[in-house]
């Protein structure tokens, strides 16, 4: 791990606790395999880094949110909010943007607060505040460009000076979501719902107020209850994930998922070709934004990379797969299958087309590769999970390099870095080759790639794929057992499976005397 020493010298970990918050300094570990500790645990009631990792935004239990240097991990400025329900830092951290319980509506509970000198720059009366509507003002990555969803309209500002108000208004009739394209924030798109008896569509705007005459590219389509919309690095390409609450063909209890594709040159707009039938589990976008991945299809789910024009260049094979996690050097990919799935991981070098490696990191919550491409961070969390919190961190081939237990675990992120402050990791992945291989059987069907052998080897061997519905029957039959449905017992479950297995040793002895006698 020479290379991984060389190349990855500033990560740092947050790790939130019930008690507050603290930063670990991240991999590689050289004390005992210890993460040092670079801030001692901060009582809070939530943390956050920017989008650029430059400042942490803490929720302190007084309504007071403190806006720290994270580098110095001095306070910058405290704001006291009283009654505050949301609060959302602005990419580069130069804008703290706060939602408060309103009492009249007279009352503007929305304020935009400079950072820089503690004055509020903006305010606005918001009644509620949903998942789709927050944060109000929405930034792109450099903070240049400023918007918010109106009723009808879509309202762009002045980034650098928001004194001068709304600078240009875009009017979509019917719009229920935006999405800003974020690097660089050249382009907006505009979800419209179903009314009527017309369909939904999607759209895409130039945010230039010269260039909004006519949408870009559009796309229409029914049975449309939500949308998500990924735009790609370079804002050059829109994935729209389609979700409807019914599945016309029975199929599906949770309904029926599209996947479509428009670019805002005009040259896609249409399905994006997946060869299984069954829903969207998940599409992410490579760093570069010259390709994605996307996990489809009834279990076990297919896994296919396309190019920016749509077309399939690499199948990653089938399994109980429902996430992918690009690595930010693009090289790299990790798919994995959480929530109702075993936590089975394979790894894959999407350059040299092969899988690295697999393993397994069972009621995971959250997952996330490190920015310099070398280490995968999964997390799991209250209050999703109230038992068995940790934090697990592999290498890029899969190997368990460390892992903490917690009693009760809010949060473990990393601090955000731009991938091109780190080199690249070629040297690393020609290790692979050094590594002891031996014929291992892909957990991802159709694979017959080698598998290095880990270093570190998970304490549990992948077991097969289960489907959703006999994980749950295993989850449910262990609590009734006093077990876990991780898969890991408790003394009570472990006594009556020992149990178990003595009576049938014993009704084997029986039927074999049985039929010696006979």
């Amino acid at each position: 791990m020479a290379a991984a020493v060389e190349i990855s010298p500033v990560l740092e970990i947050l790790v939130r606790e019930p008690d507050g918050y603290s930063i670990w300094n991240g991999p590689p570990f050289k004390n005992n395999n210890q993460p040092g500790i670079k801030l001692e645990k901060v009582p809070c009631n939530n943390a956050k880094y920017s989008e650029d990792g430059s400042r942490i935004m803490v929720t302190k239990t007084d309504s007071a949110i403190g806006i720290y240097d994270s580098n110095t991990l001095k306070e910058i400025r405290c704001f006291q909010i009283p009654n505050v329900v949301a609060s959302a830092l602005s990419p580069c951290g130069a804008y703290l943007q706060t939602f408060q319980k309103s009492t009249t509506p007279q009352e503007k509970n929305v304020v935009l607060w400079s950072i820089e000198t503690g004055d509020p720059v903006y305010e606005q009366f918001q009644k509620n505040m949903t998942k789709a509507t927050w944060p109000l003002i929405r930034f792109s990555s450099d903070e240049a460009v400023a918007c918010r969803l109106a009723t009808n309209e879509i309202q762009f500002f002045d980034a650098a000076d928001f004194s001068k108000g709304i600078s240009h208004r875009l009017r979509v009739p019917g719009v229920a979501a935006v999405e800003l394209s974020r690097a660089p924030g050249s382009h907006v798109a505009a979800f419209v719902p179903e009314s009527k008896g017309s369909p939904a569509s999607v759209q895409i705007y130039a945010c230039a107020k010269e260039l909004q005459s006519q949408p870009l590219a559009r796309r229409s389509f029914f049975r449309c209850s939500t949308v998500q919309l990924h735009w790609n690095h370079g804002s050059t390409g829109l994935l729209v994930v389609v979700q409807s609450d019914v599945d016309k063909t029975n199929q599906s209890y949770y309904g029926e998922s599209k996947l479509h594709y428009l670019t805002t040159d005009g040259a896609f707009e249409g399905l994006v070709p997946l060869r299984k039938e069954g829903p969207i589990h998940d599409v992410q976008w490579s760093y570069s934004g010259k390709e994605f991945a996307v996990v489809y299809g009834f279990m076990p789910a297919s896994a296919t990379v396309f190019d920016k024009k749509c077309k399939p260049v690499h199948e990653l094979g089938s399994g109980p797969y429902n996430t992918v996690r690009w690595n930010p050097k693009g090289k790299l990919l990790c798919l994995a299958g959480f929530g109702n799935l075993p936590g089975d991981m394979a790894f894959w070098d999407i350059i040299d087309k092969k899988q690295l490696g697999t393993t397994r990191a069972e009621c995971s919550v959250t997952s996330e590769w490190s920015a310099d491409g070398c280490y995968f961070m999964t997390a799991t969390t209250a209050p999703r999970l109230q038992v068995d919190n940790c934090v697990k961190i592999f290498s890029y081939n899969g190997s368990l390099l460390f892992k903490k237990m917690f009693n009760k675990l809010f949060q473990a992120d990393w601090k955000p870095e731009s991938p091109d402050k780190f080199g690249e990791i070629a040297e690393l992945i020609k290790s692979v080759g050094s590594v002891k291989i031996e014929e291992t059987k892909s957990l991802g069907q159709g694979s017959t790639t080698k598998k290095p052998a880990s270093a570190n080897p998970p304490a549990q061997k992948p077991a097969a794929y289960r489907p959703p519905h006999a994980k749950n029957a295993a989850a449910v039959q262990a609590e009734l057992f006093g077990g876990s449905s991780t898969g890991e017992m408790s003394k009570n479950a472990l006594k009556n499976k020992k149990k178990r297995e003595k009576q049938k040793e014993k009704k084997a002895a029986e039927a074999a005397a049985a039929s010696g006698a006979t």
